[in-house]
């Protein structure tokens, strides 16, 4: 499955240094806004113990991990959705993604340039909101505008219901809640899923601090943001993208040890690519062998053909059983046989929902 995630905020947050941690690669990071004008694209791997342990077991030819794109999109400002800033341009890349990481200064640095004034994370966390609202809001107001005379003249039922929904979201967008909050059928998402609705998108939060406080986990900053994201029922990772930034250079048993010295317990990027994996309501199924060993991304509550044709599409086609065994079982057993002489080797069907950390041979006909 190809799944992206942007990244996006005010100018000079730290996007592109989470950039640069995140995919150690070293791109453009300045001190003036617009340092990044077409997105950044960068294949991030979803860390994954299992499949470590797997690889061990298996010693195969080939590893393939689960990943997944993370977008540096280049900085918005107030006005983005009228054309400010290049804003139009930076809010269509946004529209591509699956899930919004939204950067928060939270730090004080006379030396970096903040482009309202002063560091105010409610302040630039509503500058966004609202930017990305009224981009939204136009899209729906030029749908009514063509649709609207349609739906009263013809009583097209399709058009009456598109109406109706576009009205409600009119409505809500207009008290600046964003469509990810109302409340839809899975008919209403299914009908306004190709409008690439930008506040449709699932969001979480990342505050970036000073080192100092990544260290200690929070300040004023902060709890103020949790306080806010509360009410959307929204996460927020804290960490300090230019520490991260530094550590992705390491090797990672220098990278593990320096965070024990630092007393932090596990590496800001790894909670948020697992935040983010787990917002999208993603899990991980495993095929293993001599030949290879990889993760696959699927979300949670496919069943075991539709599972299958991630691999290829006659395995979902052609599906007859899933032999399948729990990556716990194997772990416990340490080893296929051991697996099998305990009885914990399953053959599934059609209607079997596939669990993260499954082990799966899928058998097929076509």
């Amino acid at each position: 499955m190809s799944l992206k995630a942007g990244i996006v905020g005010l100018p000079n947050v730290g996007k592109s240094t989470l950039f640069n941690a995140i995919t150690k690669k070293q791109i453009l990071a300045a001190n003036y806004p617009f340092a990044t004008i077409e997105p950044n694209v960068g294949i991030v791997i979803v860390p994954d113990t299992r499949l470590d342990y797997l690889v061990k077991l298996y010693n195969p030819k080939s590893v393939v991990p689960t990943t997944y794109e993370f977008i540096d999109i280049a900085g918005l400002v107030s006005g983005a959705s009228t054309g400010e800033g290049l804003g139009n341009k930076f809010l269509s890349h946004i529209r591509e993604v699956d899930a919004i990481v939204h950067v928060v200064r939270c730090f004080d640095d006379e030396n970096i340039t903040h482009v309202e004034g002063k560091t105010d994370p409610i302040r630039d966390v509503e500058i966004i909101n609202t930017e990305l609202a009224l981009a939204d809001l136009e899209i729906v107001e030029n749908r009514l505008g063509k649709l609207e005379k349609k739906a009263e003249t013809t009583k097209d039922k399709e058009a009456v219901k598109e109406v109706s929904i576009l009205k409600r979201i009119k409505e809500g967008l207009e008290q600046n809640i964003p469509i990810r909050l109302l409340d839809f059928t899975e008919d209403e998402l299914l009908l306004i899923k190709n409008f690439n609705f930008i506040t449709a998108k699932k969001v979480i939060y990342l505050a970036n601090v000073s080192e100092e406080v990544a260290e200690l986990g929070d300040n004023d900053y902060t709890l103020q943001l949790k306080s806010y994201t509360e009410k959307e029922n929204s996460s927020v990772i804290v960490m300090c993208a230019q520490l991260e930034s530094e550590l992705a250079s390491l090797e990672d048993e220098e990278r593990d040890l320096f965070l024990k010295e630092v007393g932090i317990t596990s590496s800001g990027l790894d909670k948020l690519i697992f935040a983010t994996y787990d917002l999208l309501g993603l899990a991980t199924f495993f095929t293993s062998g001599a030949d290879e060993c990889r993760a696959w991304t699927f979300k949670k509550g496919m069943k075991a053909p539709e599972c299958a044709g991630l691999i290829h599409s006659d395995f979902e086609r052609g599906f007859i059983k899933a032999e399948v065994m729990s990556f716990t079982d194997l772990e416990n057993a340490g080893s296929e046989l051991k697996v099998k002489e305990n009885g914990r080797l399953r053959l599934e069907g059609k209607d079997y929902l596939m669990e993260d950390g499954d082990i799966v041979y899928f058998r097929f006909n076509v």
